[in-house]
């Protein structure tokens, strides 16, 4: 079982537009007698608006390929597109413009800066683009903060804030730039159940909302059943 896509996926796959693509990927990690092959000819597509889960024991490859597909990390062979660039190979700067522009995260932690307030964490991927105004960053990220259900929350501290409002602040955070492709790893793997559905349900509507693409590794198989496909990993390839 490859790729189990939902029946209304397979009817508007024709109307879809692959934004995030891979093939080929290799990766090893380590090295001498130590080293190990992780990812094995990875090929991947991802469409605009729709939601992958990965799913797979751990230590199979999932958040390496993720680290990958994020240009956090390089491949030691194959191919990675977004928005028709192929980046896998391309110079530091240009990966760190694709990853600012085009690519949110949101992994299990959330990782807020702890004395910074809710908005100013929501603000920092644009800061760091310095595309907009500061009026209008704050302006934007009050709005990313409303939508997640904390419009009256921004100026608390994340210690002011639940664990599930501490990852709601990094949903948001992740889609300040307006991304074309949000990447989550384990992002409800740290939450309770209510707030794991809260979490998910969130990011799942913004994204449709916005039409962004989203790669989900988890091992909530509620969570992945919900997604539009799920792929299946095991020892560095998919089934």
């Amino acid at each position: 079982m490859s790729q189990l896509i939902k029946s209304e996926s397979l009817s508007l796959s024709s109307e879809r537009e692959v934004v995030l693509s891979c093939s080929g990927l290799q990766r090893y990690l380590g090295s001498g007698g130590g080293r190990v092959h992780v990812l094995h000819g990875v090929a991947l597509e991802v469409e605009f608006g729709q939601v992958n889960a990965i799913v797979g024991p751990s230590g199979c490859g999932k958040s390496t390929l993720l680290y990958l597909l994020g240009l956090l990390d390089r491949p030691d062979g194959g191919e990675i597109w977004i928005n028709g660039k192929e980046v896998a190979t391309a110079s530091d700067e240009v990966r760190t413009a694709v990853r600012c522009t085009e690519i949110g995260f949101v992994f299990q932690f959330h990782f807020l800066l702890p004395e910074f307030s809710a908005i100013e964490n929501v603000m920092l991927p644009a800061r760091k683009l310095g595309r907009l105004l500061p009026e209008e960053m704050r302006e934007t990220a009050h709005e990313l903060l409303k939508s997640v259900g904390l419009g009256e929350k921004t100026h608390r501290l994340p210690s002011q804030l639940s664990g599930g409002e501490q990852q709601r602040v990094a949903i948001a955070r992740s889609l300040m730039n307006s991304p074309s492709i949000i990447l989550a790893d384990e992002p409800t793997g740290n939450l309770d159940v209510t707030n794991s559905n809260l979490v998910f349900d969130l990011l799942m509507h913004l994204a449709k909302e916005k039409g962004q693409a989203v790669v989900l590794v988890t091992h909530n198989s509620d969570i992945a059943d919900r997604c539009d496909r799920i792929l299946q990993m095991r020892d560095g390839s998919f089934l």
